[in-house]
């Protein structure tokens, strides 16, 4: 018998949720296959067997917590000693018993198993090749014959039977219970673990820190001028298409470097200063939102960090983050400019003291000289930042160096 157990998460992480069960009793699996699907507070992860055989048992409901070594399968390996398989006897399925034919079914008690029936047991073949095939325990199976003669239909009905209970456990974590509060309908939605984890972290820096935002807009011209005359030979030459994050990652790599202080955080009484770049990229998907890091993005060039920001967002969306994508970060960019977002406040991934916001770009008519008015391509920008450890003035400047660069987007091929 094989136990599968939840596996050994991040440091931080003891439990999860098991979301859902991806194979189902009596099936065969393989060393290595996936088994379960968990949801932890940051990622979603399959947990996979270590043995082969049928997967014989399923100890906890899908929605159930789990606990890091909790046992949570059972498998039959496939190579079990005889020893520790109940005693079976072959009966022709579509013959009768001579002893029903002399003794009425009526005159018999039920079927009550006893110590020496369980080890003991009749079975029909065509019983027997289910139970085989399904990886069902025949000592589980209740037999309708008085005496104790397990048929087909009895494993079929046992089957049936674990099947519905399977099904209505993978079912109860979906399901949308509609009530009515004083004759007016509402719908109750169980919180996933991520979504209770994104509402206390926030709550959470929202009262232990002093966040405050600051807003500047920038003349996007020239960076789309300079997309559209190179994206085909781009995507041609490094098979990915050229975006605006990675340019806005350049830039902020570079403001970082010119203010030091927004790459850094609170540790109790000290502030530390961090001399890497990590910069991780908010990705909205429908478990809720994930800020996969890149690492060392001073070190990348645009089409580096281009492929890593669109390999790390399809493994974000199709939840194949690993929780190591999810830690270390020393500062972060998020886009609400992707769902038409104008302006907001992006709030604080913590323990970080900066975060920028990149929102919609906009036809806006914009004074390019005392004289002259022109329709340009504008973007709001906004950075929160932390006032216990960042001034207005560290702000200020450094969301304007973001400015300055991204209108001369080819500076950054300096930086």
């Amino acid at each position: 018998m094989g136990e599968i157990k939840v596996p050994e998460l991040a440091e931080s992480i003891s439990e999860g949720t098991l979301v859902q069960w991806l194979k189902k009793t009596g099936d065969s699996i393989q060393k290595g296959d996936y088994v379960a699907e968990l949801e932890t507070d940051k990622v979603n992860i399959e947990i996979i067997s270590e043995y082969s055989g049928i997967l014989s048992e399923l100890k906890v409901r899908a929605g159930s917590t789990v606990t890091v070594g909790e046992v949570i399968a059972v498998v039959n390996e496939k190579h079990i000693s005889n020893e520790t398989q109940p005693e079976t006897m072959d009966v022709d399925e579509h013959k009768e018993d001579p002893a029903s034919i002399v003794h009425p079914m009526a005159n018999f008690p039920a079927y009550e198993p006893t110590s020496a029936s369980k080890k003991y047991l009749i079975v029909s073949p065509a019983a027997r090749k289910l139970a085989r095939e399904k990886g069902i325990d025949l000592s589980k199976v209740s037999p309708a014959d008085p005496l104790g003669r397990i048929r087909l239909h009895d494993v079929q009905r046992y089957k049936q039977s674990d099947d519905i209970e399977h099904t209505a456990n993978m079912a109860a974590r979906e399901t949308k219970t509609i009530i009515t509060a004083e004759e007016k309908p509402v719908e109750r939605i169980q919180m996933t673990r991520r979504r209770q984890t994104i509402a206390r972290n926030l709550v959470e820096m929202k009262q232990k820190t002093a966040m405050l935002t600051t807003f500047n807009e920038i003349d996007m011209t020239n960076l789309l001028d300079l997309r559209s005359r190179r994206k085909q030979q781009f995507h041609e030459e490094y098979g990915v298409k050229l975006g605006f994050m990675s340019f806005f990652t350049k830039a902020a790599v570079a403001a970082l470097k010119k203010s030091p202080l927004l790459n850094a955080e609170i540790q109790e009484a000290e502030i530390v200063v961090k001399k890497y770049y990590d910069i991780g990229i908010a990705v909205s998907t429908n478990g809720g939102l994930v800020v996969p890091v890149i690492r060392e993005a001073d070190r990348k060039n645009v089409a580096e960090l281009e492929k890593e920001i669109y390999e790390l967002a399809e493994r974000a969306r199709n939840n194949r983050l690993a929780i190591s994508d999810l830690q270390g970060g020393t500062f972060t960019i998020t886009n609400g400019g992707v769902f038409g977002s104008l302006l907001s406040t992006p709030m604080l991934n913590g323990p970080q003291a900066a975060i920028l916001g990149m929102h919609s770009i906009q036809l806006r008519p914009v004074a390019v000289d005392e004289e002259k008015i022109e329709n340009r391509r504008m973007m709001y920008v906004a950075l929160t930042y932390d006032h216990r450890l960042i001034d207005g003035k560290e702000a200020v400047t450094f969301l304007k160096q973001i400015k300055t660069f991204i209108e001369d987007p080819e500076s950054l091929l300096f930086t």
